[in-house]
C-alpha cells in the first residue's frame, strides 16, 4: 500500500502509555483476550456503553490519567493512523459538501489497555469502536496483530479498512442515520433489533469501500493484492465466521453484523461505484 509522504491528520490523539486502568501488549486482559474482544467488538461497536461498563466493572478502578503523550518520530504504526485519518478527510470533506454537509472529522484516540470515553470507559478486549457522544474513534493498535495473526488478515489495506469502517459509522452519525436506527432498535424486538444493526453495519462497510474507492482515484494508494487482504478481513470478521472459529452452532437470527459474505459483498459494492447511495442497506431487499 502506498502512504508515505502522504498527508497526516491533526485530529490523532495519543494516550498510548498511560494509565488507564489496563496494561500495555493487550492491556490488563492479554492478548489471547484481545481475540475473545473482537466477538464484543463485532457485537457493540453499534453502542459500545454496555460492555465497556460491564468491563469496568469487572476490574479495579482505573488509575488517574498522566497527560497525552507526543508520538515518536519513527513511530510507524502512529504515522500510518495519522495518514489514514487524513485519507478519509480528505475524501469525506467534498463528499459531504456535494450533500449541503460540512463534515466534522472524527478524532482518532490511540491507546493503550484502557481509556475514559464519552461512551464509559473503553478497553483494548472490545476492539476498535466509535463513540458518537464525542465524536472519537478508540483503537488500541494491538488489535492490528490480532486481525493478521489470529485471524489470517494481515495487511496494512486490511487495516484502513478498519478505520475505515469506524468513520463510516462517524458519517453514519453525522448525517443522523444512527440517531433513526437507535430509536428504531429501542421499539422492536431482539431479532428486529439484531436486523437493523447488520444494516448499520454493512453501510459502514459500504461506506468503507466508498473511501477506498476515492483514496485510490485521487492518491493511487492500492497495490497488487491490497484489495483483496480489505474483503479477507471483512469475510473474516463476519458473524458467522467468528460463530464458526468460536465452535458455536451458525445462528443467523443473532448476528448484528453479517456474514462474511454479506460484508464483503457491501465494502465491494462501495468501492467500485464509489457511491454513497449505492450504500442504502436500509432500504436493499437483498443484504
Amino acid at each position: 500500500m502506498r502512504w508515505d509522504g502522504n498527508r497526516e491528520s491533526d485530529n490523532v490523539e495519543d494516550r498510548r502509555g498511560e494509565r488507564g486502568g489496563g496494561g500495555g501488549g493487550g492491556g490488563a486482559f492479554g492478548i489471547g483476550a484481545v481475540l475473545i474482544g473482537l466477538v464484543a467488538w463485532l457485537v457493540f461497536d453499534v453502542n459500545p456503553i454496555t460492555v465497556i461498563n460491564l468491563i469496568s466493572e469487572m476490574e479495579p478502578a482505573a488509575e488517574q490519567q498522566a497527560p497525552a503523550r507526543a508520538s515518536a518520530p519513527d513511530d510507524r504504526d502512529a504515522k500510518f493512523i495519522r495518514v489514514m485519518l487524513a485519507d478519509t478527510e480528505d475524501v469525506w470533506r467534498p463528499l459531504l459538501q456535494a450533500q449541503g454537509e460540512r463534515y466534522r472529522p472524527p478524532k482518532l484516540v490511540m491507546f493503550t489497555g484502557a481509556t475514559p470515553t464519552a461512551c464509559g470507559r473503553g478497553d483494548a478486549a472490545i476492539g476498535p469502536f466509535y463513540c458518537p457522544g464525542d465524536e472519537k474513534i478508540y483503537i488500541d493498535l494491538s488489535f492490528f496483530q490480532t486481525l493478521g495473526r489470529e485471524l489470517g488478515a494481515p495487511g496494512e489495506f486490511a487495516q484502513a479498512y478498519v478505520i475505515a469502517h469506524e468513520v463510516g459509522h462517524h458519517v453514519q452519525h453525522q448525517l443522523g442515520i444512527s440517531a433513526k436506527v437507535d430509536e428504531e432498535m429501542a421499539r422492536s424486538s431482539e431479532s428486529r433489533a439484531n436486523a437493523l444493526s447488520v444494516r448499520q453495519e454493512l453501510q459502514a462497510d459500504c461506506l468503507a469501500g466508498v473511501w477506498g474507492h476515492h483514496a485510490d482515484q485521487a492518491r493511487r494508494i492500492l497495490e497488487p493484492g491490497d484489495l483483496e487482504t480489505a474483503l479477507t478481513a471483512a469475510a473474516r470478521i463476519g458473524d458467522d465466521a467468528l460463530q464458526r472459529s468460536a465452535g458455536r452452532e451458525v445462528v443467523p437470527d443473532s448476528f448484528t453484523h453479517g456474514s462474511g459474505e454479506q460484508r464483503v459483498r457491501w465494502f465491494r459494492r462501495g468501492f467500485d461505484s464509489g457511491d454513497m447511495a449505492q450504500c442504502d442497506t436500509f432500504r436493499a431487499r437483498r443484504l
